[in-house]
Parts: C-alpha cells; structure tokens; sequence
C-alpha cells in the first residue's frame, strides 16, 4: 500500500515543537503558502509607498517557491519592482558566472523571470580577493540596515545545522563573513560540483544575528533526509553546535516542510506519545516493534504493564489483553516473509504478499542507474529468474556522467593496447587519442563533451550487461532508456518532460508486466531516483486504464542509501549466504562505481559492503522480534496506484 502519514495534529501535539512548524503533504502545497505570505508582503509594502526587503536563500529547498513566485508574476501580475533583495551566501572564490554560483543560481531560478530592478538585486561576491572581503561583508551589513532590514528572511537548512552557511561553531551575534565549510556540507555539494576535490572549502554567509535580525523568518525542508536535523532543529535545546536551533529565540520564525521532512518529530514518528490515534495496522507495528526496542524483546514476550509504562495502555484494552496484540503482530510481520518474490504456484496465497498466478510471471525492474538493480534487490532478482519468471530490466538513465575521467581514460588505454596489439586500424587509434585528450584538457565545471559522454554511457551498459548475464537475464530482456532528462554532461539535470515519460509508457504497454519494481530510495543524494519514480508514476496514469495494468503489483526497493523501516514493509525475501555472494559478484560487475565511487554520498564504503550490511541488519532485526533467523534480507513496499489529480511532489 501507499506509504501513509501518521502525523497527528490538534490542541497540545506540539507540545515538543519550540519553533510553531507547518506540515504539508507536499512541498508545492507548502511553498504555495510561503509564496501567497511574501506576495502579500510585497503588495502591502507597495502600498504603503514602500520597498519590500527579501532575504532570499538558494539550494534544492527553495528551487519551487521560486517557481510559483515566477507563475505569479506571470499569471497574476505580482511585480517586483518594489522589491529588494539580499541573499544569505556564496561561495568563495567561484566566478558569478559559474554554472555553480549562486548568482547563476539566482539567475536561472528568479531574476531572469520577474520584473525587478538588478539594482536591487545583492549577492556576497565570491570572486573578491582575500584582502577584499572584510571591507565588503561590513559594507554587505551597511547596505541591509540602509533598505531598512529584512522584512522576510528565506532559510534551508543544511544536514549540520547551518542557516545560510552559518555550520557548527557560529556566534549567535556572528554577521556577514567569510567561513569555513563543514565536511559534510561539501559532501552534499559534490553533486553540483562533480567531485569532492572540486567543492570549494570557504563561502562568504549572513550571519546568526543578521539571519536573527529579520522581522520574519521563514524556513522550508523537503525529504526524509533533512528529518533528523528538523527534529533537532525543532525540539532539542539551543546550541551553537545546531545553528538553526538559535530560531528558537526567534519573534516570527517558522517552519514549512513537508510529511516526510517531519518524519523525525515526536508528534510524527510517535504519535500515541502525544494524543489518541486512530490505529492502523501499519501503526500498530511500528508502536509494537518500537516498544520491543525499548524493552529489548522478542514482540510474543512483551506484558501488559510494558504496554502501561510505554504510553500505550490503549492497545491493550482494544484487543483485551498484551497477548493478543503480540499475536497479531507476530503474525502480520511473519506474513511479509515469503522466498518466493513472484509468487508461489500452486500455493495458498491468502497470506502471502504475492499472487501464486499467473505463473510464471513477466516481472520488469526499473533501474534509475545502471547498477541499482543489484545494490538494491540482487538477491530478488536472482531469485525471480531462478524461479523461472521471466524479468526485464530497464535501466531509466545512462549514468554516464558517474564514470571518472580517470577511470575512463583507463579503459582507453586498454582499448588502444588492444588496437597496437591487434595491428588496428588509425582511425580507431584517432579516435582513441581524441577521447583522452578532451579528458586532458577538461577543467573542473566544464560540460562533458557529447563523444565522451558516450563512451563513458557505453563503460555503464557494459557493466550493466556483465550484471545480467551472470544473474541469468538474456540481452533482449535488458532495456536502455537513456531518459532525456539526464543527458545534459552536469549534475544539473532538466525538469521532466513528457518525452521521458513516453519512453517509460512505450515499455510498460510492451511488456506488460505482472510485477513491477522500481526504486523508492528518494534518499538518494543526486535526486536522480525520485526524477526516474515520477517518470514511472505519471506513465502509471497513462496506463491505468489498460487491462493489464489492473492485474500488476509495484514493488518499492531501497537499500542504496537507506533500506524501509520495518513497519512499512510488505515484502520480506529472506537471502542466502550464496544468494549474497550472487548479489556482490553483480556488484562487481561495475567496476567503474567500485573502488571509489565518483557520487559516494556519506557513506565512504563500497556498494556491497553498505547494502549486505543494511540487508544483515534487517535480518537481525527479525531475528530480535523473534522471526526466523535468515543471513540477510532484503524487503519492499507495495504502492497502488492512484491518478495524480492535485499537486505533485
């Protein structure tokens, strides 16, 4: 089923927040209301015959509320005539016309749609020399307090803490200046730069006490990735070592985020802490799996006075007794383990997660990169084929750009002795040559050229293939969709369009599957697997109707970046230790993401050595609860679909 939110709200279920936090069930629907707030801040400043003073922030978050800015100035005559602005940061020592400055930033996004003056427009110059930045940042201050402050400070917040790039260690009275990047904030911007060594390690910043200066504050976070922080942000105490915790001091600040940003909050993650709840059965595994954590039980352990002195005596008395809460636990978390991923034929499917028929079945696996797959459900995939299904495999984008040059020009250097050896002919040798010296000349930022960019899409299709001859899975079942969207050279991908999301209908009405599984790892620190899960869901709308379709189960699969709690499971596969060694040796049939991935995220170990440890853990965790005990797991959520009506993530 849909992943659902068991957010409660009402008198007294914020009791934990110390900063007032709006929830939405999306980021449009939440940046509609910071939009609607700061146009009616610009009209009451127009007509009080004065000029309204933004303080504007760049980064994914505000990417949206710079959209329905634009559509209102476009559809609704919202002028920004009247309008100053002042942004919080930039980085030091990158060129305004870097495609990764927050000038270009603002360019692309805002400035170059709507009707304001570039006069009013201030942005920290990251070009100066070091010897000019004291006196600019103290001129930065001066120009702020002459517009006559802040009327509307914009915030992200970044994974440590900071508002604008105020990270751990800043001055509540800190003011504009240039800083230090935490390590971790330069890990997040290793997507736009193209690799660690390339992210500069400085940014000129507002300060705490410019940001606390503001008459109003307004902060926004999407995703399950900013969760944690949002949490400590919100409810734990004021420390420099969280500078986004000083807000709590703040007169008007506020938080707009969306349900899974909110994940973290009590009122969210534990929602019978704090009011009755309507009981579901999701629910009630997650409070029976977190109490089991708590007293460090096996679920059919648990007694009564557990429940009492967990806050969650009301369980107990809807089912009668702790016992039979454990039961119905037991037994649902048990129905989710099956080693038969496509079904079992000829079996009772009445509490099995899969149909036994049809049998076999066609299973599709969407890969938004070339090596999802693997990572996430090697051993499932494994297993499918074993069984006999018959699988496809769709890999959504090329890749490409996750190939470095290095390891490239590696593999042209095979290439060439392979050419020397063989007596080749010039023109394979000219064009070898070629392609190694575009890789000598490129400088960190610059666009990959088309040819390369090819040969780098060829090194991932033939891993990719490797993978699927050593599971089982012929050439003709392995499709390449090279989705438009991704196909630019740079981390800076285009929106959607209706192309990539025909290539991914053509497939589905081809093969018109049985199963489908995709990736709902949005975790994913490139944002590429949510682009490639959106593509999929508005083809599901194009599909819907079709009499297939009504017959097909979707799989969620994680485990590249994170793997599902296991209160949102609905399919555990339980794998061997030969299955895990199937899975590795998929792995390592991409060579180009072993040994250093060029986009590693957080997490500094290699690809199999991260998903065997979340599928172990998952294991363990079953074991702990008191299921069988299994080497590994890996586990999925099943979605059913609904036509997209209102607004989209």
């Amino acid at each position: 089923m849909m992943l659902t939110s068991n957010i409660v709200t009402g008198e007294g279920t914020d009791r934990f927040e110390k900063i007032p936090v709006r929830i939405f069930a999306s980021p449009a629907l939440a940046v509609k209301a910071i939009a609607a707030e700061i146009a009616n801040t610009i009209r009451e400043r127009e007509r009080e015959g004065r000029r309204c003073v933004l303080g504007l922030a760049t980064g994914m978050s505000p990417v949206l509320l710079y959209r329905e800015l634009t559509r209102m100035h476009r559809e609704e005559g919202l002028s920004f005539r009247n309008v100053v602005t002042f942004n919080l940061d930039e980085y030091f020592q990158v060129p305004k016309t870097s495609e990764q400055s927050y000038h270009d930033f603002m360019q692309r996004h805002l400035f170059d749609h709507v009707d304001i003056d570039p006069a009013n427009v201030h942005i920290p110059d990251g070009s100066l020399r070091i010897d000019e930045v004291d006196a600019f940042c103290k001129g930065y201050e001066a120009a702020i307090r002459e517009a006559g402050g802040i009327d509307i400070q914009i915030l992200g917040i970044g994974r440590t803490g900071h508002i604008g790039f105020n990270e751990p260690g800043s001055l509540f009275t800190s003011r504009t200046r240039l800083v230090y990047l935490d390590e971790l904030t330069r890990k997040d911007a290793i997507k736009d730069f193209g690799g660690h060594d390339k992210v500069p390690a400085r940014a000129i910043t507002m300060g705490v006490g410019t940001i606390m200066k503001a008459r109003r504050v307004l902060l926004m976070a999407w995703g399950e990735k900013k969760a944690p922080i949002i949490k400590t942000a919100v409810e734990e105490r004021i420390t420099s070592r969280v500078p986004a915790t000083f807000l709590q001091e703040h007169p008007d600040a506020r938080f707009f985020i969306d349900e899974k940003a909110a994940g973290e909050l009590t009122r969210a993650n534990f929602p019978w802490l704090v009011s009755d709840v309507e009981w579901n059965d999701k629910l009630i595994r997650k409070a029976v799996v977190w109490l089991c954590e708590k007293v460090q039980k096996p679920i059919l352990k648990i007694e009564d006075r557990e429940y009492e002195e967990f806050g969650m005596s009301d369980l107990v008395k809807r089912f009668g007794s702790a016992n039979k809460v454990n039961i119905k636990v037991f037994n649902d978390l048990q129905h989710t383990i099956t080693g038969w991923p496509g079904g079992k034929p000829d079996a009772d499917d009445s509490t099995r997660p899969e149909r036994a028929a049809p049998f076999p079945k066609r299973v599709l696996i969407f890969s938004p990169h070339p090596d999802d797959d693997v990572i996430s459900m090697g051993g499932t995939f494994a297993r499918l084929v074993e069984q006999g299904h018959e699988v496809h495999v769709a890999y959504q984008t090329s890749g490409n750009i996750a190939v470095a040059d290095d390891y490239t020009r590696q593999v042209l250097d095979i290439a060439a002795t392979f050419n020397h050896l063989m007596e080749g002919r010039q023109i394979l040798e000219d064009a070898l040559d070629h392609l190694k010296g575009i890789i000598d000349r490129r400088q960190p930022g610059d666009t990959e050229p088309r040819e390369l960019l090819a040969y780098k899409g060829a090194i991932r299709r033939a891993e990719a293939l490797a993978a699927c001859r050593y599971v089982g899975v012929p050439r003709e079942r392995v499709h390449f969709l090279d989705l438009p969207f991704y196909e630019t050279g740079s981390e800076k991908k285009n929106p959607l369009g209706e192309a990539d999301v025909c290539v991914v209908t053509e497939l589905l009405r081809e093969i018109r599957p049985h199963q489908v599984y995709a990736a709902g790892d949005l975790a994913d620190p490139h944002g590429t697997h949510g682009i490639c899960l959106e593509a999929i869901l508005l083809a599901y709308d194009v599909v819907c109707d079709d009499d297939w379709f009504r017959d097909c189960y979707t799989w969620w699969y994680r485990g590249a970046w994170q793997e599902w709690h296991v209160e949102n499971v609905d399919m555990a596969v339980p794998i061997s230790p030969s299955e895990l060694a199937i899975k590795r040796k998929s792995i390592y049939k991409h060579s180009s993401q072993n040994n250093g991935p060029l986009f590693p995220g957080d997490d500094p170990r290699e690809f199999w050595q991260r998903a065997e440890e979340r599928n172990r853990h998952t294991a363990d965790l079953y074991d702990k609860l008191g299921m069988a005990e299994y080497e590994a797991m890996e586990v999925f959520v099943r979605y059913n679909h609904e036509r997209k009506t209102g607004d989209a993530n």
